[in-house]
């Protein structure tokens, strides 16, 4: 009576296929971290540029209250003109790069007679739906004696 003896040897075909299924799928999910990794990214690093954006109005605005001796203290007429030069240096108006697409929105505000301001650093966001938060930014400078 002959004894049979089944031996296998490596995978079969179907084995095969369920293996590199489940590899791609697995793929799949790393690719799929990655993308958000990089959106991520790109949405801190847009923070930290809008941060910048706003001590860089603070310490213009600071500028300008300290540079005009005798006249009161925050002045509202030097507000729109710090404003001005500040969305002009932080937009796109050369063409060259983008800094914050859509900063033209941002603003800086009086927040009353205590030398308060409020600045507000918009931008648009394309990877998120176009919906972002702007950041509010309250500042009080000192008051200078007139």
């Amino acid at each position: 009576m002959p004894v049979a003896t089944s031996i296998q040897r490596g995978f079969s075909l179907l084995e095969a296929l369920i293996a590199l299924l489940v590899l791609s799928i697995g793929l799949l999910g790393v690719a799929g971290m990655q993308l958000k990794a990089l959106q991520g990214a790109h949405a801190a690093y847009q923070r930290s540029i809008a941060s910048l954006a706003a001590q860089d109005a603070q310490e213009r605005l600071w500028a300008e209250v300290a540079a005009i001796p005798g006249v009161p203290p925050c002045p509202s007429d030097a507000l729109s003109n710090v404003e001005s030069l500040w969305r002009t240096h932080w937009s796109d108006s050369d063409a060259r790069t983008v800094i914050l697409p859509g900063f033209t929105k941002s603003t800086i505000g009086e927040d009353g007679s205590e030398c308060e301001f409020t600045i507000t650093v918009s931008w648009d966001e394309e990877r998120f739906s176009g919906v972002v938060e702007p950041f509010t930014y309250t500042v009080r400078l000192p008051e200078t004696t007139p």
